[in-house]
C-alpha cells in the first residue's frame, strides 16, 4: 500500500475512532428506536383524545382550499386542493413529544450530573488550595525560624 494511501486510511480510522463519532451513531441508533416509540404513543394516545372531539385520526383532518373537495374511494382527491393540516398536526405533535422526551429523560439528568460533578471538582480543587496554602504558611515559618536560628548563632560565635 502507497504512503498517501495508508495515511488516508489511518486518517480515516482516527476519525472513526475519535468520541464524538461513536456517540453521534449511538445518538442516531437510539433516535431510530425512539421515532416507533413516539409515533405509537401519537397514534395510541393522542389520536384516540383528539378522536373525543372530533375523528378518530388526526390526519383525516383537511380544509378545502378551493372548494369542493371530493375524493374517491381509495382517499384520492379528484376535485379542489385540500389543506392537510391534521398531517402537519401530527407532525408537530411527535416532534414535541420526541423534544420532551429527549429533554427531561437525556438533557436534563445529565446536565445536573455534570453540574454535580463540576461543583464536586471545584470543591476539591479548594481544597487543594487550601491545603497547599496551609503549606506554604508552614514552609515560610520554618524558613523565618531557621534564618532566626541562623542569625542568633551567627551573633554567639563571633
Amino acid at each position: 500500500m502507497s504512503e498517501e494511501k495508508k495515511s488516508v486510511v489511518e486518517g480515516f480510522k482516527a476519525f472513526l475512532m475519535r468520541g464524538n463519532v461513536i456517540d453521534l451513531a449511538v445518538a442516531v441508533v437510539v433516535g431510530a428506536a425512539f421515532t416507533g416509540v413516539v409515533n405509537s404513543i401519537v397514534k395510541g394516545l393522542i389520536n384516540p383524545v383528539v378522536g373525543a372531539f372530533g375523528t378518530k385520526d388526526l390526519e383525516k383532518y383537511r380544509s378545502c382550499l378551493e372548494a369542493p373537495c371530493e375524493t374517491n374511494a381509495a382517499g384520492e382527491v379528484t376535485k379542489g386542493i385540500p389543506i392537510l393540516w391534521g398531517t402537519v398536526l401530527s407532525a408537530v405533535l411527535t416532534f414535541l413529544i420526541t423534544a420532551a422526551v429527549v429533554y427531561f429523560l437525556m438533557v436534563l439528568p445529565m446536565s445536573r450530573y455534570l453540574a454535580r460533578k463540576a461543583a464536586k471538582e471545584r470543591k476539591e480543587e479548594e481544597k487543594q488550595a487550601e491545603a497547599e496554602s496551609a503549606e506554604i504558611v508552614l514552609l515560610r515559618e520554618i524558613r523565618d525560624e531557621l534564618v532566626a536560628l541562623r542569625g542568633s548563632d551567627s551573633g554567639s560565635i563571633t
